[in-house]
């Protein structure tokens, strides 16, 4: 079996900081490495929580040109849309029907909302059974390796779960995938939280030069005045600062807290670093912006790629459980 390196984005609000560090570049790395590499937007994933369709709709677009404008190659990968690929959601129904509810009991999203909510209110079930569509987003092209940040585990080793449960009933099927961890997925947003587009914490990714200084200024710190020493271990500038600096620089700002830089100083530091870094992913994203149709043609070109490997495996599928 080949390697097969699997990585999606929910396409809820802008893409950020936290989905570029957390996901595209580390996914784009390891595509260097592996055989096949498969970049989807979850877009189903998305309607469990946002109910604004053109939210959705300009989602997808911004987080397509974000992977684009960060140096994806649709040419050597497999770049496509979850909803395009219609074999996924029929295998989500079909692990459902393999999948215990205790499983689902102990997600970390589900328990989560119901600590505090002994009657499951404002809990739809496709946040109680999202980890199941996770596992068909995986399992349809028989990944083998899944970028993931230590949150996500759970989700990986619930797949692991269904995936083994389906071929002790059914007969060997699915490859169980493995987790590639990502120990710096976790990126801190502007109020010290994983930087997420829940917590409205984010720092945009695919925005002008004004917009990014304007929100790392926003960046939470604490009352110690210019001169007095700092510690950098619980400081999100310089926790941020460390995903775009090298290890000299890391180790030049270390002092510089050391010796008391004012907040001013840092975040302008850290803004210096950052727009640096970020520039030609803006430059690629505002070019590719122009282009009408652009998003829709690699999409619907990797869909007539991706389609036809779900065409083919889901009949296998089908032909196990008795359905063809």
């Amino acid at each position: 079996m080949k390697n097969r390196i699997l990585t999606g984005i929910t396409t809820s609000g802008t893409p950020h900081l936290g989905n570029y560090f957390g996901a595209i570049r580390p996914s784009l790395e390891l595509a260097k490495e592996s055989t096949d590499s498969f970049f989807f937007l979850a877009d189903y994933h998305s309607i469990i929580k946002v109910n604004n369709p053109q939210e959705v709709t300009s989602s997808i677009e911004n987080i397509a040109l974000a992977w684009l404008s960060s140096g994806l190659d649709t040419n050597s990968s497999y770049f496509y849309k979850q909803s395009d690929i219609r074999e996924i959601l029929e295998l989500s129904w079909i692990l459902h029907c393999v999948t215990a509810k205790g499983l689902m009991n102990r997600a970390h999203a589900y328990k989560a909302l119901k600590e505090n909510n002994d009657d499951d209110k404002g809990i739809n079930m496709g946040l109680f059974s999202y980890p199941i569509l996770m596992a068909a987003d995986i399992l349809m092209f028989n990944s083998t390796h899944v970028p993931v940040g230590p949150d996500q585990l759970q989700h990986l080793e619930m797949t692991r779960d269904i995936a083994n449960r389906f071929n002790h009933i059914f007969g060997n099927t699915f490859e169980i995938p493995e987790a590639i961890i990502n120990d710096d997925e976790s990126i801190p947003g502007i109020d010290g939280r994983k930087m997420s587009k829940s917590y409205n914490n984010v720092i945009p990714l695919l925005c002008d030069e004004k917009t990014l200084k304007k929100s790392i200024m926003k960046i939470v710190t604490n009352s110690l005045e210019p001169g007095e020493p700092k510690d950098h271990k619980t400081c999100n500038v310089f926790n941020l600062y460390t995903n775009f600096a090298s290890d000299e620089e890391i180790a030049e700002f270390k002092e510089e807290y050391n010796n008391g830089i004012s907040w001013g100083d840092a975040k302008n530091k850290l803004f210096d670093k950052a727009n640096d870094s970020l520039l030609p992913i803006r430059e690629r994203y505002f070019e590719l912006k122009e282009q009408k149709d652009l998003v829709k043609d690699h999409l619907s070109n990797g869909a007539k790629k991706v389609r036809p490997l779900a065409q083919e495996f889901i009949e296998e599928i089908r032909s196990k459980i008795g359905i063809s």
